[in-house]
């Protein structure tokens, strides 16, 4: 099955032990797929890095995805912008397209009910467990099998695993995980620097900045 990088990560959000997003910071998880746009964007040429760490929209049509349109729409083409307000920007609405996207394919279902009987909340559930489970599986056994096989990630695989652990998503990589293969995180964070000068950043700041904020 063929998902875009943010849809990916959306769907890696999501603990199939929990039956609930292990990410719960609303602002948290749009930001991530934020940065999973503009990574993909960046990685199809579709954005251009200048001045070391900013990027400026390349010239041509925009992607048929209607998210990454919206994300690459929101780069200039004439003023280089940094990562981090790009990241940031539009965070707290980054979540519903996405999420509009995967239930229109029937991946997952959206019941809206009542928490405590009052508060109306969304509850996500994955229409095939399969795929997610074998995408969270393969990123887990190319990481944690050593940085020899992490280093043969594709550059994709490679930036959804540094996110997931950027933004420690338990449902994914665990603590103990992230500590006993530091050293494979910190490969493949490089990896994904050079491919992104800053971009990893800007998500780190942006999720440190939603846990001190308590944003969501």
């Amino acid at each position: 099955m063929t998902w875009t990088l943010a849809q990916r990560l959306f769907l890696l959000c999501y603990s199939l032990e929990k039956e609930k997003f292990e990410l719960a910071d609303h602002n948290g998880r749009g930001a991530v797929l934020r940065a999973a746009a503009l990574a993909e964007l960046s990685l199809d040429g579709k954005l251009t890095t200048v001045s070391g760490n900013k990027v400026v929209r390349s010239p041509g049509q925009p992607p048929s995805d209607p998210f990454l349109a919206d994300v690459w729409n929101d780069v200039s083409a004439d003023e280089p912008q940094r990562w981090l307000p790009l990241v940031h920007h539009k965070a707290h609405t980054a979540q519903e397209p996405v999420r509009a996207q995967l239930a229109a394919t029937d991946t997952i279902t959206v019941r809206r009910h009542k928490r405590l009987g009052v508060l109306p909340v969304d509850r996500v559930t994955l229409d095939d467990t399969g795929p997610v489970v074998a995408l969270r599986d393969g990123l887990r056994d190319a990481v944690l099998s050593g940085a020899g096989q992490a280093a043969r990630l594709p550059l994709p695989d490679a930036v959804t695993a540094v996110f997931a652990a950027e933004v420690e998503m338990n449902s994914v990589f665990t603590r103990t995980d992230r500590r006993e293969h530091k050293e494979t995180f910190a490969t493949l964070a490089v990896r994904v620097d050079d491919a992104l000068p800053g971009l990893r950043r800007a998500l780190h700041d942006t999720y440190l900045s939603n846990q001190v904020t308590g944003g969501g």
